[in-house]
This record gives structure tokens, sequence and C-alpha cells, in this order.
């Protein structure tokens, strides 16, 4: 890690796709961040752009993603567009040589998700997906105990996203031709980066995904309202990932549930977002579950910046993941989750589409 009193070149950003999520999490996280600096917006419409700009009050707007990625003096682009538009944006910035962090899921298919992944790397610049529940620290130390070996051998992978978004609309989210999925790509995707990091690779699914309203907001929608995958992992472990947007009364976001369990040979182990600092754990042949404290050292990514006592922990969490991607731009090292991650958490996605219309088990490629 670079010395904080070291002098360091400032990391210009642009931000294309200037949205809640750009809002929300990117700028707050880059705020953190010392030697950077947002030089650049760009969003495809004027109002939103407008919007963002006085927020910001940076002065370089435009509403065509070319003149922005083309610029001299920015070094890096975060993603925040409607899922279609990733690639094309992505692979201009690459090709300006423009570290990138893109939001998930990366593209609407795994040919084009994992055509970013390599390009970047033949780039050489810096890659990152947006895996933003990663960051968690709670996940994130389940993550160190799994990788430690408390686990043992894996036996299964169970995840439930439960939130009540009733008939509203959910604006371009609910047009496949912009979203390429819905319920899938939104929240399951999350939930497979997780499979992936506690568990491993996928070997087969079989998957459901339905409509169960057509019509939201008073517009058409032809995406899943729901999905449910069960999965053969290449390890042997088995895996049951659930995701809804009709849970009535769950609410959303960390009101709502999101749980993560494990279960091995030697232990089993239980995420939920909302206790941000818990896991509840239990050994083989024990007498059940008990609730563990996340040890301090696990409260940020390490070299934060951010105070740890200061704003909601369970939206604070997030602001770890550009001190990640700024991290690595600086000490030109891989990202975690890079493209790569994303990447195969889209070609789980393509299998669960394909298995849903053919109502049919799906290999994964070995990636």
């Amino acid at each position: 890690m670079i010395d904080a009193g070291i002098e360091m070149k400032s990391i210009n950003f642009a931000i294309i796709g200037c949205g809640g999520i750009a809002l929300q999490n990117h700028l707050p996280g880059l705020a953190l961040c010392p030697g950077t600096k947002v030089v650049a917006l760009c969003d495809n419409d004027p109002a939103t752009l407008e919007r963002a700009r006085q927020q910001t009050g940076v002065a370089v707007a435009s509403t065509k993603h070319e003149e922005i990625v083309s610029r001299d003096d920015v070094d890096a682009v975060i993603i925040a567009t409607p899922n279609f538009t990733h690639p094309k944006i992505a692979l201009d910035a690459i090709a300006a040589g423009k570290h990138v962090l893109s939001e998930k899921p990366l593209a609407l298919n795994f040919a084009d998700a994992q055509a970013m992944a390599m390009a970047a790397d033949r780039a050489g610049v810096r890659h990152m997906t947006a895996f933003t529940y990663r960051f968690v620290p709670a996940m994130r130390y389940l993550a160190h105990l799994i990788a430690r070996g408390d686990l043992g051998q894996p036996y299964h992978f169970r995840s439930c996203r439960l939130q009540d978004w009733g008939t509203r609309g959910l604006g371009w989210r609910q047009v496949k031709k912009l979203s390429g999925t819905g319920e899938l790509g939104d929240m399951l995707s999350h939930r497979i980066d997780f499979a992936h990091l506690l568990v491993g690779p996928m070997k087969r699914i079989v998957a459901n995904m339905k409509i169960v309203h057509p019509i939201r907001g008073g517009q058409p929608n032809d995406l899943d309202d729901c999905v449910s995958i069960l999965a053969d992992f290449q390890n042997g472990a088995t895996g049951v990932l659930e995701s809804s947007k009709l849970a009535s009364g769950r609410n959303e976001s960390w009101r709502s549930l999101d749980y993560v369990e494990v279960n091995g040979s030697e232990r089993s182990f239980v995420f939920i977002t909302g206790e941000w600092n818990k896991l509840q754990t239990g050994k083989v042949g024990g007498p059940g579950l008990e609730t563990i404290e996340v040890p301090k050292e696990f409260w940020k990514t390490p070299g934060s910046p951010r105070d740890v006592g200061q704003g909601d922990p369970l939206v604070t969490f997030r602001y770890d993941q550009m001190w990640e991607f700024v991290d690595a731009i600086r000490n030109q090292r891989p990202c975690n989750p890079s493209f790569h991650e994303g990447a195969r958490a889209q070609a789980v996605m393509d299998a669960a589409v394909r298995s849903a219309e053919t109502r049919q088990w799906v290999e994964l490629p070995a990636l």
C-alpha cells in the first residue's frame, strides 16, 4: 500500500450513468478516497445529467460516452448505465486506456462479458465488477473462515433474497432488450457471486423463472419477477438459490431478507446482510447454531480510510468497493472482484435462462 504521507498523483474519474446507484454508492465512495477527483459526467438523459452536474459541481458533461472516455484528463470510468450499454462503453473506455468499474450484470450474455474481461487484460487496465455485497464485513469474514478451512468439505450452499416490490414500475429494468433479465440479473447475480466466492464454480444447474406481473407501473414487463436455481458444484456440493421481488410484507433493501447458509463437513455458517458484524455457526454434532462477532479488522477493507463509526453500517460498507478499485489502480494489481468474476456469474445466468426455456439441466463451461 502507498504511504498516505507520500504525495500521490490524482486519479481522475468519469461517471457514465448518473442515476441513483452512481450518486448513492460511487460518489460517496470516491469522496473517501484521497487523491481522486470526478472530472466528467455522462448520461444520455439531459435532465438526469443536469441534476448530477448541479449536485456535484462537475463542469464537464456530455450525453455521449465517446466524448468522455476519449478525454486525456480521464483516468478511470464508472459505468452505471442500463445493462445493454455496458459492453460498448467498457470496450471504448478500455481502448482509450481507461480503468473501468462496471455495474453488474456486466452484459446481456457471457460472450460479451468475457470479451470485456479479455480486452481489459490485454490493455493492462484495472477492471472491476460492482458486486457490492462482497464488502459486507460479515461476508468478508465468512470468506476468510471458509478459505482457512473452517467449513471443511462443502456440502450445501443456499441463498434466499426476498423483497416486496409489488407491481410498481422498474423503468428499463422491466424491458428485456435493455436489461436482459429481471430478478436474475438484478439480485440473484450477487448471490451467484457469493456461491462462487464461498464454494467454487458450478458444474450444472436447472432453473425456473416466472413473470407474475406482465404490467408494472402501467407499462409492459417482459422480465422475471422471481427466479430459483438448483446447482451442482464442481467440488460435489449442491446449491439452492432463490430470489423474488414478490415477497409481500418483506420490505426492501437491507430491511428485507438476504440470507446465505453454507454447510460443510466440519461446520455450518449463516450470513445475513442485515447483521453486518455477526455470523451464525455450529460445528458438526453440536447443539445448534451460535452467534459470533466479526472481528473489527474485518469491519472494513484493509487500508480503507472509512470511519466505521460514521454513518449507517448497512450502507457505508458499499464505499469500500471504491477504495478497492482506487487501491488496485494505484498499486497496479488485479481488482477483487474483476470482470472475470462478473463473466463467471453471467455464464450461470445464461445457463439459467436456457434451462428455464428448455426445462432441462444445463452444463456450465469450465472457466
